[in-house]
C-alpha cells in the first residue's frame, strides 16, 4: 500500500498540536502502562497498523509484558487485566465505536467506579486524541517502519 499523504510535513502544526496533548497526557496521572493498553485497544479496532507496530514496540520497551499485549484483543475472557485496566479498555472500545454504542450507561459506570472525574476526563482525552492519529495514519495510509 502506497503512502497517500505525509501530513507530518503537510500540515506541522497540526501534528505538533496532537503531540502536545500526547505530552500533556504523559503528565495527567494515567499511568503509562494503561495508556499504551488503551492505545493499542483502539489501533486494533482502527486497523491501523502504523500505530500498532510503533506502540506495540514501546509498550515493551517501556516493560509491557508481550503476552498481555497478544491477550488484549480478547481482554474480556483474559485474567490478566486489573478491574482499572478492563474499565479502561471497555471505555475505549464505548467511545472508539460511539457511532455504535453512543458510550453507554453501563460502560460509563464501570469506568466511574475506577477513575475520578479527571481521571474519566483524562481517559476519554486519550482516547479521543488517538482515534485522531489513527485517522490520520490509516486515511492518509502510513506504512509500518522497515
Amino acid at each position: 500500500m502506497r503512502e497517500r499523504l505525509n501530513y507530518y510535513k503537510a500540515a506541522p502544526n497540526g501534528v505538533k498540536a496532537l503531540r502536545e496533548v500526547g505530552a500533556y497526557l504523559k503528565t495527567s496521572g494515567l499511568e503509562p502502562g494503561l495508556l499504551h493498553l488503551v492505545y493499542l485497544r483502539a489501533w486494533q479496532i482502527n486497523g491501523c497498523a502504523f500505530c500498532v507496530d510503533m506502540h506495540t514496540r514501546e509498550a515493551l520497551r517501556d516493560g509491557e509484558q508481550e503476552k498481555r499485549l497478544h491477550m488484549l484483543v480478547a481482554w474480556r475472557e483474559s485474567a490478566l487485566f486489573s478491574e482499572r485496566e478492563r474499565a479502561a479498555v471497555g471505555w475505549t472500545e464505548a467511545v472508539t465505536r460511539l457511532e455504535q454504542t453512543h458510550a453507554p450507561d453501563d460502560v460509563y459506570e464501570e469506568v466511574r467506579r475506577q477513575f475520578d472525574g479527571a481521571g474519566i476526563a483524562n481517559l476519554t482525552l486519550a482516547v479521543a486524541v488517538i482515534n485522531a492519529w489513527n485517522r490520520m495514519a490509516v486515511s492518509f495510509r502510513t506504512p509500518p517502519a522497515g
